[in-house]
This record gives C-alpha cells, sequence and structure tokens, in this order.
C-alpha cells in the first residue's frame, strides 16, 4: 500500500514534470523564439511552487516524527533555497 503523502508528492512532481513537457513540445510547436521564451518564462513559478508544495506535503507527513527544533531547521533550509532561487 502506498503512502498517501508520498502518493501526493509523487503526483505534484508528476503534474510538474508533465507541464515542463507540454511546454516544450509547445515551444517546439511555436518554432519562435520570442514566443518560446514566453513560454518558458511562464514556467519560471512552477519550479519553486513544486518545491514548496512537496516539501510542504511532507514537512506535514513528518510533523508528527520530527521535533520542533529539527522542523525550524528543515524550515530555515528550504527559506535558504528560496532566497539563492529568488536572490539576484
Amino acid at each position: 500500500m502506498i503512502n498517501k503523502i508520498v502518493l501526493g508528492m509523487a503526483s505534484l512532481r508528476l503534474m510538474s514534470g508533465s507541464l515542463e513537457i507540454i511546454a516544450a513540445l509547445l515551444m517546439l510547436r511555436l518554432n519562435q523564439v520570442d514566443k518560446a521564451l514566453l513560454v518558458n518564462s511562464g514556467l519560471a513559478i512552477v519550479g519553486p511552487m513544486t518545491l514548496l508544495l512537496t516539501t510542504t506535503i511532507g514537512l506535514v507527513g513528518l510533523a508528527e516524527k520530527l521535533s520542533f527544533t529539527k522542523m525550524l531547521w528543515v524550515g530555515l533550509g528550504v527559506t535558504c533555497i528560496f532566497i539563492g532561487i529568488l536572490k539576484k
């Protein structure tokens, strides 16, 4: 039996990956740099949002197993990842 938390995390990743593949096919179909760049720009939020959602689901699944201090460390790590991604 598959854990519901793991199933949720995997489902989000499958949807995100499918969206990336569809976007790549759309870029090939459009065959224009400016339009491909627009499609790519639209995907800019997908990666970080997927990371945030899957991490949140995973943390909810671990909430009863981890101490509050360990949860803070994980949250701090995710915050550092986002600062590194978004900082120019």
